[in-house]
């Protein structure tokens, strides 16, 4: 490999490329009468002077000590003693090429240099262009290629020119790197110097046009060809039909193809794949199967990439058994698949569902020799992850990471990232993050959207606006769907002008709002119950030139008609047929849910009726709210008899539908019918909610109510509210085993976390006592729960024993458990306690940035625990827990809401040394 160079000139190369002027191109090499040599750094001189005196015996090459001393020589070495042996150039260029057939050995740039600077200075010109091709041929990237140029140029201002080989060979390799600027420069001063191209010179430079799609000057390019009275052969034509393709212009390739047949010239494998290939990626599958029986028919043998490519994109449109029978007949033609056309399979395999099948394709790629790559295992992490199998994905990327010739790269990162997202394990994915921000692979936008998104799902706002500040930080700008995500978590968090400032942050920084944006921000102002808001947004969507769809209408029909404004909506519903946006089954339910919550439950059926008739079928939620509005209306028989009806139509109702028709027959005093309502919505597999029993508990406290007025004597109210709600709850669980729902953990799951939603916490702590007394083991979502609501009322005691039997039972806490139970600690003044918990957190795989913005801002010092804060963060950092810039600025600014100068000014000097530090 090329050793680089310390050099600028890369990223704008065609703009510096005047800098081969002086290349001084001719037919044939010249040389230079002055030409100076480089200078190396000094590498050991006993073994670089030990083989010069072996090179001056007459057979050195048999030289039993040159064959001991060679596998310690290095490409340092060679340029040296290239450098100083005394004898002729001719044998130095024997021993060049001698020393390159070595095991483990491979030239640097400063061995071309060495050896190109001997031959010019003794006038040895015809091996100096050889050695100059063989330098040419061994750039691995465009930033050695650059440098070869730069080197080039300066022999050329000494003499050196080029041939027309070494020209080809350079236009060759710019075009592998993709360097169109630099190979027209290079063309065009052969042109002007008067070498005389061959149809390799022009095949070349229509090829790299082509691949750009620069169709019209690549016709240029074939002008002159003509000129120089040269045919364009088999390849010529088929660049022309990839540059077509590649601006998705089929027919004018097609064109190409059937003058190339009419001229005589006789398409190839490559041409037939191209075309295939442009198909394709057309969505024109057929034809390309219709291109593939052709090339068949012809005897042209098509290749596996001919193959791979109409696989790939069967598999893509769902057509797997095509694409198996294909690769059968690849199989039979004695052409062998290769890891893409498995990886294709195995992605198609997976996405129609048959993922054991693309299991088990994967272990037949193995038997087959083929070795998986990043693409493969990224296909399967990403099936597996969407299909809920995380644990079968984090196995994978396990693997993946133990074995380092199949590093996960950003996409497989950001697969795990969005699959521990999915699981909620906010931690583990910030953990992910933390790993890549350390030693790579490279953060994209995408990564940061997925963990926005991730927080945001689950309602954790600070932590989402915190990745956008270190988004910016790190140099990766936010585009329109990270401030959408943004806009619209702000709304479903009410912070509305939080929401409306993201919203004008993003036009300032030059990004148009989509559709999409000013969806989530008139939405998030309607449900809000500001309507009129919305509908200047909507007129400002629209005076933008940004056309709203029929999801954007349907919000603020949604809002129109929570607050009775059907008018409006009406005129809303007019102005999108208008539009041509047809109203939707949300529309329509839109405003029958509309309707029924304001008593126009009679209107709302009208409704229903139209939408049947203008083939919109009514789905579940349209069912729920006819459901709750007869319900809301007394009419609880009318509304049960929808149930037959859904079920008439395949609609399987829900906790929503159900929890409606109980409270329907609760207002009627009709608690056993609702109990056994209860029973069928459990039978059916649908678990209530809390709503669902809050609803029955004011079913048994009117039943209460009525027992006592009867009977004064046998009840007394005299109990407080809440000792009230206790016998309640043990009341509801009491009937509920009457009526044969015999409470489970789900049930308990329900009640506790819900009172502690509330912050009942006393309730919540009944049952969970009563649960255990019962025989019934509480599952993580209660111990997490349980152990916020015992933090909070300061029962340490208790609040350490959930939190260890939470351990036990091998429910890993997360970051949130800590900050309660930390905080509670530090409440309580149980400060050592705490900074025992807190160490023993920092030896998890967490990103130390989370870790300050929950436990310490987000935990500490909204508590104003400062200098428990600081000295927690002294931990961190004698635990060598590298924290972000971006979290030190978090911290600093939060240290100077509270006003706390000296803490302060210690950030700034900190922030100060980070950044020198970053500098240097």
């Amino acid at each position: 490999m090329v050793k680089p160079f310390k050099t600028h000139i890369l990223i704008h190369l065609p703009r510096h490329l005047p800098q081969l002027g002086p290349l001084k191109f001719s037919s044939k090499p010249q040389i230079s009468r002055e030409f100076g040599e480089s200078s190396f750094c000094k590498p050991i001189p006993s073994l670089v002077s030990k083989v010069c005196e072996i090179l001056c015996e007459n057979q050195w090459y048999k030289s039993s000590e040159l064959k001991r001393l060679s596998p310690n020589l290095g490409p340092q070495h060679v340029a040296e003693i290239i450098n100083t042996y005394k004898g002729s150039s001719e044998l130095g260029l024997q021993f060049f090429y001698w020393v390159s057939k070595t095991y483990f050995y491979e030239h640097n740039l400063d061995c071309f240099k060495s050896m190109l600077n001997r031959l010019i200075r003794d006038r040895n010109f015809a091996p100096a262009d050889q050695v100059r091709i063989l330098m040419i041929k061994a750039c691995k990237n465009r930033e050695e290629i650059t440098r070869v140029i730069e080197y080039l140029s300066e022999v050329g201002t000494k003499g050196l020119g080029f041939s027309l080989y070494s020209c080809n060979t350079l236009l060759i390799q710019l075009g592998k790197f993709e360097m169109v600027g630099a190979a027209q420069v290079v063309y065009k001063q052969m042109l002007s110097c008067g070498i005389k191209p061959s149809l390799l010179t022009f095949n070349t430079m229509i090829n790299i046009l082509c691949k750009k799609g620069e169709v019209h000057e690549a016709k240029l390019i074939l002008s002159y060809m003509f000129q120089y009275e040269l045919k364009p052969d088999v390849f010529t034509y088929t660049s022309f039909i990839l540059g077509h393709c590649r601006n998705l212009n089929l027919d004018a390739a097609f064109e190409v193809f059937d003058r190339m047949v009419k001229e005589g010239c006789d398409p190839n494998s490559v041409t037939y794949s191209t075309l295939i290939n442009g198909l394709c990626k057309e969505g024109r599958v057929d034809e390309a199967l219709g291109m593939l029986e052709e090339m068949k028919k012809k005897c042209i043998e098509p290749s596996v990439y001919t193959y791979t490519i109409p696989i790939s994109s069967l598999c893509a449109n769902g057509r797997v058994k095509e694409a198996i029978a294909l690769l059968a007949s690849m199989r039979e033609r004695g052409c062998r698949p290769n890891v893409q056309t498995y990886t294709a399979l195995i992605s198609g395999l997976s996405q129609v569902g048959k993922l054991e099948v693309a299991i088990g394709l994967y272990h037949k790629m193995l038997k087959d020799g083929l070795v998986p790559n990043t693409v493969t295992y990224n296909a399967m992490i990403n099936e597996l992850c969407s299909r809920g199998r995380f644990n079968a994905a984090l196995d994978i990327f396990y693997w993946m990471e133990g074995h380092g010739g199949r590093l996960p790269n950003t996409e497989t990162y950001n697969e795990m990232i969005k699959g521990f997202c999915m699981v909620k394990s906010m931690e583990k994915a910030m953990g992910l993050f933390n790993k890549m921000l350390k030693i790579g692979p490279s953060l994209t936008i995408v990564t940061y959207n997925i963990l926005i998104n991730g927080f945001l799902k689950q309602r954790n706002l600070n932590n989402a606006l915190r990745l956008l500040d270190l988004m910016k930080a790190n140099g990766c700008e936010p585009d329109e769907w990270s401030y959408t995500e943004l806009v619209s978590g702000s709304c479903k968090g009410g912070k509305f002008d939080l929401a409306t400032t993201l919203f004008s942050e993003m036009v300032e920084r030059g990004l148009t709002p989509n559709k999409y944006s000013y969806t989530a921000l008139i939405d998030g102002h309607c449900k809000e119950g500001k309507v009129d808001v919305a509908l200047s947004l909507l007129d400002r969507m629209q005076e933008n030139g940004c056309n709203a769809n029929v999801e954007t209408y349907n919000a603020v029909i949604n809002g129109l008609a929570k607050e009775n404004k059907f008018a409006q909506a009406e005129k809303l519903c007019n102005e999108m047929a208008e539009k041509n946006l047809l109203p939707n089954i949300i529309t329509y339910t839109t405003l029958i849910d509309g309707l029924c919550r304001n008593g126009g439950t009679h209107l709302a059926f009208k409704i229903f009726h139209e939408m049947e008739k203008k083939d919109c079928f009514p789905n579940l939620y349209t069912y729920s709210s006819l459901i709750y509005g007869l319900c809301l209306e007394g009419k609880a028989d009318d509304a049960e008899s929808l149930l037959k009806e859904m079920d008439k139509k395949g609609l399987v109702p829900d906790h929503v539908t159900y929890t409606s028709l109980i409270d329907g027959f609760v207002i009627l005093g009709r608690l056993d019918h609702a109990f056994s309502l209860l029973g069928r919505m459990i039978d059916v597999g649908c678990k209530p909610n809390y709503r669902t029993f809050t609803v029955l508990v004011k079913g048994l406290q009117k039943e209460c109510h009525l027992l006592a007025v009867q009977h004064e004597a046998a009840y007394s109210f005299s109990l407080e509210e809440k000792d009230l709600s206790i016998e309640m709850v043990c009341n509801l669980l009491v009937r509920m085993s009457e009526y044969g729902c015999e409470p489970t953990v789900d049930t308990y799951t329900t009640l506790v976390t819900g009172l502690c939603r509330e912050n009942r916490n006393l309730e919540a702590d009944h049952l969970f006592r009563s649960m255990k007394e019962k025989g019934l083991c509480p599952n993580v979502e209660i111990c997490h729960s349980m152990l916020g609501a015992y933090c909070k009322i300061l029962q340490v005691e208790r609040a350490l024993e959930t939190f260890h039997l939470m351990i036990v039972k091998g429910f890993e806490p997360c970051l949130s458990n800590y900050r309660a139970l930390i905080c509670a600690l530090c409440r309580a003044r149980r400060v050592r306690e705490a900074q025992g918990l807190f160490e023993s957190m920092l030896e998890k795989k967490w990103s130390s940035d989370e870790i300050v913005w929950t436990i310490l801002v987000d935990g500490l010092l909204k508590e104003g625990e400062f200098d428990i804060c600081m000295k927690f963060l002294h931990v961190m950092e004698s635990n060598n827990c590298n924290l972000n810039q971006q979290t030190y600025v978090i911290l600093s600014r939060e240290l100077s809401k509270a006003d706390k100068a000296i803490d302060t000014d210690q950030f700034a000097n900190k922030l100060r040394a980070m950044t020198v530090s970053s500098s240097s």
